[in-house]
């Protein structure tokens, strides 16, 4: 088995570590040619990482010229302890309130601690999404290949 074999997640490890990190790096093809990265907070639906940011943000722009993006999640502190998953995706851009609240409210529950599914939203919060949501644009992000790495799979001392 190759070496590159022996670090490869698994889709059940991928979706995994897609669910425990918390910012994903997306490239674009920016206005010049150069590519646009940009952090982004997400959400797994079904497998399909999901994002929203500002309609007139660069990222949305250049998702609007050319709906393909690269992602990347990594952790690891060590080159024994990295691991991550890139994502080259054709991005679905919505602009319907009808799909960016929800994934608005999504997004809060994600990243504000302690508030889990079934949680009450704090007050005000649904009408802050709503206020948001009619400035957004949501991104799904459609993959079309992957490549995963996981240097915790290797033997110690093997880097």
């Amino acid at each position: 088995m190759s070496r590159r074999d022996r670090i490869t997640m698994s889709d059940e490890e991928a979706l995994a570590f897609l669910d425990e990190e918390r910012t994903v790096v997306c490239a674009t093809q920016g206005p010049r040619g150069w590519p646009h990265l940009m952090p982004l907070w997400y959400v797994v639906r079904d497998g399909r990482l999901w994002a929203w940011t500002f309609a007139k943000s660069q990222k949305a722009i250049n998702l609007e010229r050319d709906p393909r993006a690269t992602l990347q999640v990594e952790a690891g502190e060590t080159y024994d302890q990295l691991r991550g998953v890139m994502l080259e995706c054709e991005v679905v851009l919505h602009h319907d309130l009808d799909v960016l609240k929800p994934l608005g409210t999504e997004i809060l529950r994600r990243y504000t601690p302690g508030l889990g599914e079934g949680q009450p939203l704090p007050d005000g919060a649904a009408e802050a999404i709503e206020a948001q949501a009619s400035k957004r644009v949501a991104f799904e992000f459609v993959e079309q290949r992957r490549s995963t790495w996981d240097h915790r799979k290797l033997a110690p001392g093997v880097y």
